[in-house]
């Protein structure tokens, strides 16, 4: 086993998580089948990821802010999450996650999990209730393959030392940019371009990945 300092990336829907967040959101909203269909496209590199999340955030306009707590109590960790993310740690590595999900969920989840960095889209409130738009930058595929590069820099880790595992065409450019890419019970386009490619729903196969790389 290697003593080397390692940065793991991860997506957080369908990934670090059971869920599509945003999924959950339009069940909430009463129009779950529309907008997991525009989800599924997306993720299968159909359409293209920024309009794609503007048309769905857009149908959750006049929810309540407390949709988060509806929607926080039915996230699941997919099965070996947290103890990847526990031997991680053991091991000094570090752990983030990038995702085109977003912080109000996002951050509660990385919070439960100990996770190091976190980076998500942001929902537009006023007056307690969606607008419809997001705040800030999109997290785009080319935002997560920029910030896996930019925290391996922050982290003293080499970009060769990096793990990026995701399961949507959105991961595939910091799958490709990190020293070890997982696809991860991942789409065909994902699947196709990436590495490496892991079928069982099971977080810690990727640690036996990268112990058998090293």
């Amino acid at each position: 086993m290697s003593g080397v300092k390692r940065l793991i990336v991860m997506d957080v829907d369908s990934t670090l998580i059971n869920e599509e967040v945003i999924d959950l959101l339009g069940e909430e909203a009463g129009i779950g089948a529309q907008v997991a269909e525009i989800t599924d496209r997306a993720m299968r590199g159909e359409l293209d990821f920024k309009e794609a999340l503007s048309e769905r955030v857009g149908l959750l306009a006049g929810l309540p802010a407390s949709v988060f707590d509806r929607v926080l109590a039915r996230v699941t960790f997919t099965t070996g999450a947290l103890e990847l993310i526990g031997e991680a740690h053991a091991r000094g590595w570090e752990v983030g996650v990038v995702s085109g999900g977003f912080h109000e969920v996002a951050d509660r989840v990385v919070e439960r999990a100990g996770i190091d960095h976190c980076l998500a889209n942001r929902l537009e409130v006023s007056d307690g209730v969606l607008t419809g738009r997001t705040c800030g930058d999109v997290v785009t595929r080319e935002l997560k393959r920029e910030t896996l590069l930019r925290w391996a820099g922050e982290c003293g880790v080499d970009p060769a030392n990096t793990v990026a595992i995701g399961d949507g065409a959105n991961d595939i450019p910091m799958i490709q940019a990190a020293g070890i890419g997982i696809a991860f019970c991942a789409k065909p386009a994902t699947r196709a371009a990436a590495p490496y490619s892991i079928t069982e729903r099971n977080l810690l196969r990727a640690l036996d990945l990268i112990d058998a790389l090293a």
